[in-house]
């Protein structure tokens, strides 16, 4: 089994975009192998406690040994947004989510998150669940696998890509990522690498319900922070990082009334503020150290 090795992204970004106090509690949504955990903790180390949370539980086992010297941290094997329902009663100074896929995980061949290495048609991040990416391939029907690689993928050839699964699972059952793979290049002779990338992607995001998960966590993981309190989301690709802006949008906008009322009538102020308005992105050095992180943007908000 690959040894879970995963490069924390803007890892200097995300600690310098907190501001925690003595005594605040922390929130690590997706813990990974402790990366984003140790470096914040070494700056903040009066953190009460650092709950720190992943459904996968390889990440847990390496997290656990990355941040042995760190007594007050909290290991919990949960979905990012199962935890702001546990930890509901719980006031937090800083949470932080970094929504990718780690590096373990796409480098592991028997996880099935990459189509450069053969591995089972897996995906799932959370090994105790009974839905693979073998169950979308398989069992669902040319409309519903043609909507998910639109949806989640964004991929223009959707129904091209479709039509291939289903003929080629009349013939037998695709169980592995390279059978996969040529599948999808079969039909995609021009832009063979970007549809197999957009197609996993699109698969990957349904076995896990990736952006449901998203949607759901951002308000409630805001309502947890105390005054002053700081949200930090990570994510990798547009669909994501649409949701991010979107929400943290809704929750720092102002009055919403007409220029041309005299007063405002709405009531509406708002709860947050936008520590940076544009996504943080990677630096040239990092880009050169970790070509992973290309495709990370950074949001902050801060609880009013």
């Amino acid at each position: 089994m690959t040894e879970f090795v995963h490069v924390p992204v803007l890892l200097d970004s995300v600690v310098d975009g907190f501001d925690l106090k003595s005594g605040d509690n922390f929130l690590d949504a997706t813990l990974g192998g402790g990366g984003h955990a140790k470096a914040l903790l070494t700056k903040y180390p009066k953190i009460a406690r650092y709950i720190g949370v992943d459904q996968d539980k390889d990440a847990i086992a390496a997290a656990k040994k990355n941040l042995a010297e760190f007594g007050q941290v909290e290991y919990e094997h949960l979905n990012y947004a199962d935890a702001t329902e546990k930890f509901a009663d719980v006031e937090f100074g800083g949470i932080l989510a970094d929504i990718g896929v780690s590096s373990y995980q796409i480098d592991s061949a028997e996880r099935g998150f990459s189509f450069l290495k053969d591995g089972p048609l897996d995906m799932r991040m959370n090994k105790d669940s009974d839905f693979t990416a073998e169950n979308v391939v398989n069992e669902y029907s040319q409309t519903e696998l043609a909507n998910v690689i639109y949806n989640f993928g964004e991929e223009k050839d959707s129904r091209r890509i479709a039509t291939a699964i289903v003929n080629a699972r009349k013939t037998k059952r695709i169980t592995t990522t390279l059978e996969l793979k040529n599948i999808i290049e079969s039909v995609e002779k021009k832009n063979a690498a970007s549809a197999v990338q957009r197609t996993f992607q699109a698969i990957r995001i349904e076995v896990n319900g990736e952006l449901e998960v998203l949607k759901q966590f951002v308000g409630k993981a805001f309502g947890l922070l105390r005054k002053g309190g700081r949200l930090a989301i990570i994510t990798f690709h547009s669909l994501e990082d649409r949701i991010v802006k979107n929400a943290f949008a809704e929750l720092s906008r102002g009055c919403i009334c007409p220029p041309s009322f005299p007063v405002c009538v709405c009531g509406h102020k708002p709860e947050g503020r936008l520590v940076n308005k544009k996504p943080i992105v990677a630096t040239a050095e990092e880009l050169k150290q970790n070509k992973r992180s290309a495709s990370a943007k950074l949001r902050i908000i801060e609880k009013l």
